[in-house]
């Protein structure tokens, strides 16, 4: 499968009401290589944006008529821009404001008056995110593309199995290879959403990847079969994409989170979901990463889910989740430790987590000496 070529010169949209503001953000970003689109309120902004292949938009806040926030919200509005690196550009400084800003869904503050490498930088980092986004785009739609051309293909081989024993023989050896080729696409499509996350989110990388881990040992010492247990992987290897919609001042923030921003946080789940829910897999890949902040007790989220509500894959996944979470080090404190994390398990075994997961997890470190990588 080939992608479309990424454009040379990044474009980007520079909206403020002050022409004055405008043209030092212009030459300079002209200098660093990149292709600038101006519009001076928000409603030229929108024009702007329907009439260009824009890559990120700076946007001033405070403009007569729209402000800022409102063109934020109009551009999420539209399906096509959801994923669109918005920055906003202010003076102001209050946490309300900030988090007026993250609700209607921008990606990043620059505060004025500002210092051009530092805007560069942030800059840098959001194209990095898009481009793994269009990455990710491009090849869904290249996927589907080729699952529908080989599903007729192999269709037509079928029509002619009771033909001759050969031709059957040759579809059957076509089909196994649209499958195993299908399998390669799908890895490499996972692999691309966890590179995405992990980009976005430095401070967990690995993590998916070590829970997953644990969460495929757990499902194998509960006899469950391989091909069930390697979706748990799967899913495991990308349960917090959903990360990609989360501000990364906020995925990194070294210190204790508001209560605003934990809620935005506990959105990861949902918009796991969203991005994985048309995705074509033999595994159900989206309603696992839906469910893997769900408790048994029905105190999880994102929809308060209990006992057998929960599947079994998001079960084994959200001990899993827990014990490399605790284990490990966070920006905002120090690895607990891996007998604290198992602690964690055996005290709310049958309340939060599964009785027979919590069992198996325990057996695999205290009895079959299994170990996290980089713990």
């Amino acid at each position: 499968m080939l992608f479309a070529p990424a454009k040379v010169e990044p474009v980007i949209l520079i909206v403020d009401d002050q022409p004055q503001n405008i043209k030092p953000l212009e030459t300079y970003f002209v200098l660093q290589g990149y292709e600038i689109v101006k519009a001076t309120n928000g409603e030229e902004a929108l024009g702007k944006l329907s009439g260009n292949q824009i890559d990120l938009i700076l946007l001033d806040v405070i403009m007569p008529g729209m402000d800022g926030f409102e063109v934020t919200r109009r551009v999420r509005q539209d399906n096509t821009h959801r994923l669109l690196p918005i920055i906003l550009i202010t003076v102001l400084w209050e946490t309300e404001d900030r988090v007026k800003g993250i609700e209607a869904g921008c990606d990043g503050f620059i505060s004025k008056p500002f210092d051009n490498i530092e805007i560069l930088a942030r800059v840098k980092s959001l194209l990095k995110v898009k481009a793994y986004n269009d990455l990710m785009s491009n090849y869904q739609k290249e996927l589907e593309s080729e699952v529908i051309r080989r599903t007729e293909e192999s269709k037509h081989a079928l029509e002619n199995l009771q033909q001759e024993i050969t031709e059957r023989k040759k579809a059957e050896e076509q089909l196994q290879r649209t499958l195993d080729s299908l399998r390669k696409a799908v890895n490499t499509t996972i692999q691309v959403m966890v590179s995405a996350v992990e980009t976005r989110d430095p401070y967990t990388a690995g993590h998916q990847i070590r829970s997953a881990n644990l969460a495929r040992a757990i499902a194998t010492e509960m006899g469950l079969p391989p091909e069930k247990v390697e979706g748990i992987r799967m899913a495991g290897s990308i349960h917090d994409i959903g990360k990609l919609s989360i501000p990364a001042e906020i995925l990194s923030k070294p210190t204790k989170l508001s209560e605003t921003e934990f809620s935005l946080i506990k959105e990861h789940a949902r918009q796991g979901y969203e991005i994985l829910k048309n995705v074509e897999s033999p595994w159900p890949l989206a309603e696992i990463v839906r469910q893997h902040h769900e408790r048994m007790d029905g105190s999880g989220y994102p929809r308060n889910l209990k006992g057998e509500e929960i599947c079994m894959e998001a079960r084994i996944l959200a001990v899993s989740d827990v014990v490399e979470s605790m284990a490990s080090h966070r920006p905002y404190r120090p690895g607990l430790g891996i007998h604290v994390a198992l602690e964690e398990i055996e005290k709310n075994s049958g309340t939060l987590y599964d009785n027979t997961v919590a069992d198996a997890c325990l057996r695999l470190f205290r009895e079959k000496g299994f170990k996290l990588e980089g713990t």
